[in-house]
């Protein structure tokens, strides 16, 4: 992903999660997908699908049981 389709996707999720923390990087050799990040943690990835022709993205975000822990 360029670099303009990145501060659009890193927008609408400040905007959609009121977080203006959230910060969208580009991956090292990969430039189908991106990482998400609140402050220093990486909370997910980011892929762009194209295959259709309408072009859409998947946000990905894993949750470890162990996470959880810490919000009880």
């Amino acid at each position: 992903m360029k670099q303009p389709e990145i501060l659009k996707l890193q927008k609408f999720l400040q905007v959609k999660f009121n977080n203006k923390n959230i910060d969208v990087r580009p991956r090292a050799k990969l430039d189908d997908s991106v990482e998400v990040f609140i402050g220093d943690e990486s909370i997910g990835l980011i892929h762009a699908d194209d295959e259709d022709g309408d072009k859409s993205y998947i946000f990905n975000m894993s949750i470890l049981d162990i996470d959880l822990d810490d919000i009880a």
